[in-house]
């Protein structure tokens, strides 16, 4: 059997697709502006939504089962509307059950007869599909060119490397096309860098391959090991989850399984980034706190203290804003985001804006992305004063007068969120425009913003 799989270009036009099943509905034809009445603390309890980077590869995964998924705490996101409605149109039973966050999903009578248009387009997370396609169909064909997206270059070369090494042929003509005899082999690799969804396309693929396998160099963000427990549920064998070097011993199949998507640590440390720069007290319940040693200590570089009590975490009121000076006092202080356990690239947004507010300056190094700071323009129209010393470093001079502004944010999500907590904490009337993105990993945004006392609109 054959498919055609294409990776569409990571665009606004396309990633703007209807959000059914709640109030934070995503308009099929035009890009949402959020209307913001600033300069008002941010205070109450909340609880963050099911793990937008944990579920997308964990419902990939499920088409490797041979029996129906049940899965809970599922976040009403519109990747994963994508991912659905693929899924149903190739002939998946799925029920999802979006107020009580619960999904249903049962692959045994799939169609291989779609074309291209039929995949998810304009999501990286479609590349997460090839392992478990191949394993269903056989053989796939696939655009060459994915275009990348806001943040630059997204290669899919690591990605066929993988799938190569264990035992896949691969030719290009026009398009590239991907195939496996029978099972996938086992086999050692040793990866460029630490990439999350080559990661979780290995770990998929050598799950069912003949024999052992090893992974060298893996990523190991949280994500990465909801994703490899979620497979053991099914019954894979996998060890060194956590660390840089996986090994995966091959089974013949995958059963039925249930689980619950863990609670997304980018979402708890935005909501209490957002306390912090409105002055509010804000509560997390869920917070999975065993992931936030560092990302604590970064909040704490910026004068801002985080405490946990269980899976708790507060950000009292009214903090004192101030940058840690280091002991190496002919060096900028600064917060560096890699692949984890370094602080997470995704937040990195999040401290900038933060650091605005702070007194002293502060020295921010992405070091994964070429376009992660390209949002930054927008954010000066705040007042914010930043320097930008090449594409992966910015210069932060905090506690500048700040005024409200109407900004425009790339398609990155966190950029948008950044720009939100901009407008949030000045006061006056501010407005982020086309702030769609938002809603790829917050759904219900302005809803429970606004459980927290924030002034918030979608302006459709």
């Amino acid at each position: 059997m054959k498919v055609s799989l294409t990776t569409g270009p990571q665009t606004a036009n396309n990633e703007v697709e209807k959000q059914s099943g709640g109030p934070e509905s995503v308009p099929t034809q035009s890009m949402a502006d959020l209307i913001v009445h600033g300069g008002k603390p941010l205070s109450g309890s909340i609880t963050p939504s099911g793990n937008k980077n944990a579920v997308l590869p964990i419902l990939c995964a499920s088409l490797l089962s041979s029996g129906p998924v049940e899965l809970s705490n599922i976040p009403a996101i519109t990747d994963i509307e994508k991912l659905v409605a693929f899924f149903r149109q190739i002939g998946s039973q799925i029920d999802w059950n979006r107020e009580a966050k619960t999904m249903r999903l049962d692959h045994s009578n799939l169609d291989s007869s779609f074309s291209a248009s039929d995949l998810p387009q304009g999501m990286r997370s479609s590349v997460l599909l090839f392992a478990p396609l191949l394993y269903r169909f056989k053989k796939i064909s696939l655009d060459s060119n994915p275009k990348g997206c806001a943040l630059g270059i997204r290669e899919l070369d690591p990605h066929l490397e993988i799938l190569a090494q264990l035992g896949a042929k691969i030719s290009h003509n026009g398009s590239l096309e991907i195939s496996i005899s029978d099972r996938f082999k086992g086999a050692e690799h040793w990866a460029d860098y630490m990439s999350v969804t080559t990661t979780e396309t290995f770990v998929m693929a050598a799950a069912l391959a003949k024999g052992n396998s090893m992974l060298t160099n893996a990523a190991s963000e949280p994500h990465v090991q909801d994703l490899c427990r979620f497979l053991e549920s099914m019954g894979a064998k996998v060890k060194g989850i956590g660390t840089s070097v996986l090994s995966v011993s091959g089974v013949d199949s995958l059963s039925e399984t249930s689980a619950q998507i863990s609670s997304d640590h980018h979402e708890v440390a935005t909501f209490l980034a957002l306390g912090a720069i409105t002055g509010g007290e804000v509560i997390v319940t869920d917070s999975n706190s065993k992931h936030f040693a560092l990302i604590g200590r970064s909040f704490a570089k910026l004068g801002v203290e985080i405490h946990h009590e269980g899976d708790i975490a507060v950000c009292p009121a009214e903090q004192t804003f101030r940058i840690q000076q280091p002991y190496t006092t002919n060096l900028l202080p600064k917060i560096e985001a890699a692949p984890w356990p370094y602080f997470p690239v995704d937040l990195l947004p999040l401290m900038i804006a933060l650091a605005t507010k702070a007194d002293g300056v502060m020295h921010f190094w992405n070091k994964v992305y070429e376009g992660g700071f390209s949002w930054i323009p927008e954010l000066t129209k705040f007042g914010a004063h930043v320097v930008t010393s090449d594409p992966h470093r910015i210069i932060v001079f905090g506690n500048r007068p700040m005024r409200p502004a109407s900004v425009e944010p790339p398609y990155i999500i966190r950029a948008a969120v950044a720009l939100y907590m901009m407008a949030a904490s000045i006061e006056g009337n501010s407005i982020v425009r086309k702030a769609d993105p938002i809603r790829r990993a917050h759904p219900y945004f302005a809803e429970n913003l606004r459980k927290l006392g924030a002034d918030i609109e979608w302006d459709e």
